[in-house]
């Protein structure tokens, strides 16, 4: 479905455009950080490289966290885009659950410290990789929502890829786990890190569905 061309939503309102980006910004950065605190736990495991790189995400979350309150309060404040202020609203806080997404996978290392196996670790890899490129394809989305709406189902569609992509890499990753000689316990605890890894894949979808719906909601 093609959308028509329209000029972008904010009008005069440029300092809440840029709060946006920035918010966006914390975003992005933050699956960058995942990607690399997930390489550095595969080869050394938690080391002080991928402690940084953890509380190096937790501290961008935070600020995105603070970013979201401030828009949503001059959204109101201001009585800023009232037409398109639940939509805005409702994308703000669905990409807040990724920004968590991605938190939670990391704490989730530093705290339970799982054991992986060294014939896991590619597609563990993999499944981060995959990850990492629908949190980054649904900003780039997110940022044309903004701006250039006709390209908003564009880079949707390469959330929906990757999203697939990854559920077949967690599908196989998981299935490998379970026909391994590992006792059930340590199979329980991996399936447990394929499953928050592919979360974050899961909630980048979500977040796009919604996008898409918004999308369409403006060009009629």
């Amino acid at each position: 479905m093609e959308l028509p061309k329209m000029t972008g939503l904010f009008g005069r309102s440029r300092a809440l455009e840029a709060e946006i980006d920035h918010f966006h910004d914390k975003l992005s950065q933050s699956a960058v950080i995942f990607k690399t605190a997930l390489s550095a736990y595969l080869k050394e495991g938690a080391t002080e490289s991928f402690i940084e790189r953890q509380e190096h995400l937790n501290a961008l979350e935070t600020e995105g966290d603070e970013l979201r309150r401030a828009i949503e309060t001059k959204l109101y404040a201001e009585t800023l885009i009232p037409e398109s202020r639940g939509d805005v609203l409702g994308l703000l806080e669905a990409s807040d659950e990724v920004h968590g997404a991605l938190q939670g996978a990391l704490w989730g290392f530093a705290i339970e410290l799982p054991e992986i196996p060294d014939e896991f670790r590619e597609e563990f890899s993999e499944l981060g990789d995959m990850a990492v490129l629908t949190v980054e394809s649904l900003v780039l989305a997110s940022r044309a929502f903004f701006r250039n709406i006709e390209a908003v189902l564009d880079h949707n569609h390469k959330v929906g890829f990757y999203e697939t992509e990854a559920d077949k890499i967690s599908s196989k990753l998981k299935m490998a786990i379970f026909r391994s000689d590992l006792d059930l316990a340590h199979k329980l605890h991996l399936r447990t890190f394929v499953e928050r890894i592919d979360e974050i894949a899961d909630k980048s979808e979500d977040v796009a569905d919604r996008l898409n719906i918004y999308a369409i909601k403006r060009s009629i």
